[in-house]
């Protein structure tokens, strides 16, 4: 991560959506996201601000590449994680998984850019995730649809790979208007999310 608190994880992930959604444009984003920075972790702000602008100029795209971030995004993080640590969340009882998994999602919201931060509440198995300068939502003029379906798809997917099933709607969103970006997570028992995580790995 550099000065800027660009993560490497973020901008790697972003990469992989547009080659997976919109290969044939992706020449002309790598002339932000390029090869060096990749590998180094020198994105700055202005360009991903730059990548982000011309995304939301793509219609439906935008959507369906961020979605695939953020999974790319909760993969890589899981995957990092040393086996050991791994093993002892998935052994945690449910309760105790969950709240483990959510100070992870915050981690992740955390590392993908410095200047963002994340609070959770968890009550009767949904949480309110309040993300707080979502990098995904600085617009100059508002949006009519939230931009931060990035995080939602990062929380559904990490609670997933670790057999906790989840769905994760948008409640509220800065580049709407909002004060900040509100996701409320509405958690199952490990059962019924074992069948999707094996198809996540």
């Amino acid at each position: 991560m550099r000065e800027a608190g660009i993560g490497r994880v973020l901008v790697a992930s972003l990469h992989q959506g547009i080659a997976d959604i919109l290969p044939t444009r992706l020449g002309f984003y790598e002339n932000w996201l390029n090869a060096e920075g990749l590998r180094e972790g020198t994105i700055g702000l202005a360009p991903l601000y730059a990548v982000l602008s011309f995304l939301r100029q793509e219609g439906d795209a935008y959507k369906l590449i961020t979605t695939r971030a953020g999974e790319y995004a909760a993969d890589w993080t899981v995957q990092s994680m040393r086996p050991v640590h791994r093993a002892a969340i998935k052994a945690a009882p449910v309760w105790l998984r969950r709240r483990i998994l959510l100070r992870l999602a915050k981690r992740l919201v955390r590392s993908s850019y410095h200047g963002s931060r994340a609070i959770s509440r968890l009550r009767r198995g949904t949480a309110r995730v309040d993300v707080r300068a979502s990098v995904f939502c600085t617009v100059r003029e508002k949006v009519p649809s939230p931009l931060c379906g990035f995080y939602a798809a990062a929380f559904t997917r990490l609670l997933a790979l670790f057999d906790i099933g989840a769905t994760t709607e948008v409640r509220a969103c800065r580049a709407t208007g909002e004060a900040t970006c509100v996701l409320t997570v509405s958690m199952a028992s490990a059962q019924g999310a074992v069948t999707a995580a094996a198809e996540a790995l």
